[in-house]
Protein backbone atom coordinates (compact mmCIF):
# COMPACT_ATOMS: atom_id res chain seq x y z
CA UNK A 1 0.00 0.00 0.00
CA UNK A 2 1.02 3.32 -0.97
CA UNK A 3 0.57 6.41 1.04
CA UNK A 4 1.78 10.13 0.73
CA UNK A 5 3.06 12.04 3.35
CA UNK A 6 4.96 15.61 4.39
CA UNK A 7 8.05 15.22 6.65
CA UNK A 8 8.80 18.87 7.74
CA UNK A 9 12.35 19.57 8.31
CA UNK A 10 13.75 17.58 5.44
CA UNK A 11 16.28 20.19 4.21
CA UNK A 12 18.87 17.96 1.70
CA UNK A 13 19.75 14.80 0.78
CA UNK A 14 21.72 13.83 4.19
CA UNK A 15 17.96 14.40 6.16
CA UNK A 16 16.86 12.56 3.12
CA UNK A 17 19.11 9.20 4.08
CA UNK A 18 18.71 9.98 7.94
CA UNK A 19 15.24 9.85 7.74
CA UNK A 20 14.89 7.03 5.34
CA UNK A 21 16.63 4.40 7.13
CA UNK A 22 14.82 5.54 10.42
CA UNK A 23 11.33 4.84 8.81
CA UNK A 24 12.69 1.66 6.76
CA UNK A 25 13.81 0.09 10.08
CA UNK A 26 9.84 -0.30 10.74
CA UNK A 27 8.58 -3.79 10.09
CA UNK A 28 5.58 -2.75 8.21
CA UNK A 29 7.60 -0.23 5.93
CA UNK A 30 8.61 -1.78 2.96
CA UNK A 31 9.85 1.48 1.12
CA UNK A 32 10.26 5.05 1.58
CA UNK A 33 10.70 7.65 -1.06
CA UNK A 34 11.97 11.12 -0.08
CA UNK A 35 11.98 14.12 -2.38
CA UNK A 36 13.65 17.56 -2.27
CA UNK A 37 11.55 18.74 -4.50
CA UNK A 38 8.92 19.68 -3.48
CA UNK A 39 10.75 19.55 -0.03
CA UNK A 40 9.62 16.74 2.30
CA UNK A 41 7.26 15.22 -0.24
CA UNK A 42 7.10 11.23 0.84
CA UNK A 43 5.51 8.23 -0.67
CA UNK A 44 6.04 5.56 1.92
CA UNK A 45 4.93 1.55 0.97
CA UNK A 46 3.70 -0.42 3.58
CA UNK A 47 2.96 -3.93 4.30
CA UNK A 48 -0.13 -2.92 6.22
CA UNK A 49 -1.60 0.47 7.34
CA UNK A 50 0.41 2.61 9.69
CA UNK A 51 -1.13 5.19 11.69
CA UNK A 52 0.85 8.89 11.33
CA UNK A 53 0.53 8.50 15.06
CA UNK A 54 3.10 5.39 14.81
CA UNK A 55 5.43 6.81 11.96
CA UNK A 56 5.86 9.65 14.27
CA UNK A 57 7.11 7.76 16.96
CA UNK A 58 9.37 6.20 14.44
CA UNK A 59 10.58 9.75 13.17
CA UNK A 60 11.41 10.75 17.08
CA UNK A 61 14.30 8.69 16.92
CA UNK A 62 15.82 12.11 14.91
CA UNK A 63 15.14 15.55 15.68
CA UNK A 64 13.36 18.14 14.17
CA UNK A 65 10.99 15.90 11.77
CA UNK A 66 7.28 15.78 11.83
CA UNK A 67 5.17 13.77 9.77
CA UNK A 68 1.52 14.71 8.26
CA UNK A 69 -0.19 12.81 6.10
CA UNK A 70 -1.66 14.32 2.63
CA UNK A 71 -5.46 13.29 1.70
CA UNK A 72 -5.86 12.62 -1.72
Amino acid sequence: MKHKYQINGIDCNGCIARVKKTLEKHPYIEKAEIFLAPKGATIITTKQNISVDELQKQLNALDGYTITEINQ
